[in-house]
């Protein structure tokens, strides 16, 4: 019994230009690893490595160069025994330098370990009896292209927004947002992607505070500890990190920046901050530290996305998570996932239609 591997590009295409304050995206590449038990090849894991541009530290040469070297280094392995063995496993042979990629090993283990069918981590998401409350996303774009997707997501019934700022000019950005509560005073977020300056920071807080806001992502670029802890400090819109926390990779780092800035919220990108036992880990350290968290999805296809799901209902999640992407592309993978009502489920009922394997 013995492992092969095999890992290829697949470009994903949006539906629309997504808006973002560091820019457009039209499209997006993952990257898919499949291992395989040299005994059973009717069976295989899946795991998706999808570095998000402008992002990820990592670049396209960089994962796909790891990805050949993972092919070669575990091709003939025996398949671990159990969940621990294969995180383990996947840290020997992938350093978190290369986050997507660490990613993507964990979750193609730890399906092949289970079976091969996507049920990659214990919950009752995978079964289809547990449902996750997800936000209603709403990209940067001209005012009208803002309010039609509020909009639709208001009329599908999400109880939940998260509108991203800092592309357009604030004032406009202002309207929006009170258009969008002169009708609902649904959970309500805003992600500004670190757009804001020392300048102008605790001036736009002020005037975003008047929306009873629920939070504000990364509000000034990341790397400025000192800047970010006075932000957590003084701002009438409690402050969840999300950039800042990419590349921090160390432990005691990780209490540093927890315990110097103080921010209400973190947000989880297994992409970014470095695959599933990564997350954990900043999961318990939050919960040391009294600091909420949530999981987001960086974009992945539906292959990551259903991972991130079962990985944010294991670790008894609190609130709305940031996993509505799943519905962003032209040519997502079919699978069971499900969007409505403002939440994704898993349905057993339907089946995966993966890529053809060359």
């Amino acid at each position: 019994m013995s492992l092969t591997a095999k890992f290829f590009p697949y470009r994903l295409d949006f539906t629309f230009d997504a808006g973002t304050s560091r820019g457009i995206l039209r499209n997006k590449v993952s990257w898919y690893l499949v291992l395989s038990d040299s005994e059973n090849p009717e069976f295989s894991g899946w795991g998706e490595a999808g570095p998000l541009p402008g992002l990820s530290k990592e670049t396209q040469a960089d994962v796909a160069e790891k990805l050949q070297q993972i092919t070669t280094s575990i091709s003939g392995m025996k398949l671990p025994e159990s969940e621990p063995e294969c995180l383990a496993l996947a840290a020997r042979h992938c350093d978190i330098s290369v986050p997507s990629v660490r990613f993507a090993l964990e979750s193609a283990l730890l399906d092949l370990f289970r079976g091969g069918r996507r049920d990659v981590i214990s919950s009752t998401f995978y079964s289809g009896n547990h449902r996750i409350p997800i936000n209603g996303l709403i990209w940067m774009g001209d005012t009208s292209f803002m309010r039609e997707q509020f909009d639709h997501k208001y009329h599908d019934a999400y109880t939940c927004f998260k509108m991203k700022i800092g592309a357009i000019e604030f004032q406009r950005e202002l309207e929006i947002l009170k258009y969008i509560r002169m009708r609902t005073d649904a959970i309500l977020r805003v992600d500004a992607n670190g757009a804001f300056s020392d300048q102008d920071v605790f001036a736009k807080l002020d005037a975003l505070s008047a929306f009873n806001l629920h939070s504000i992502e990364q509000p000034v670029m990341a790397g400025q500890w000192s800047l970010m802890e006075e932000v957590c400090k003084r701002s009438p819109v409690p402050v969840a990190l999300d950039e800042e926390l990419i590349g921090i990779n160390d432990e005691e780092e990780r209490r540093r920046i927890l315990s110097t800035i103080k921010p209400s919220y973190i947000i989880l990108k297994p992409t970014l901050v470095g695959g599933i036992a990564s997350t954990r880990n900043w999961i318990s350290l939050a919960r040391e530290y009294g600091i909420g968290w949530w999981m987001t999805s960086a974009l992945e296809s539906n292959i990551g996305l259903n991972i991130i799901c079962q990985l944010t209902e294991s670790e008894g999640y609190n609130g709305h998570q940031g996993l509505g992407t799943g519905q962003l592309y032209h040519n997502n993978i079919e699978s069971p996932l499900e969007v409505s009502g403002g939440y994704i489920s898993y349905n057993p009922g339907k089946t995966w239609k993966l890529p053809i394997l060359k």
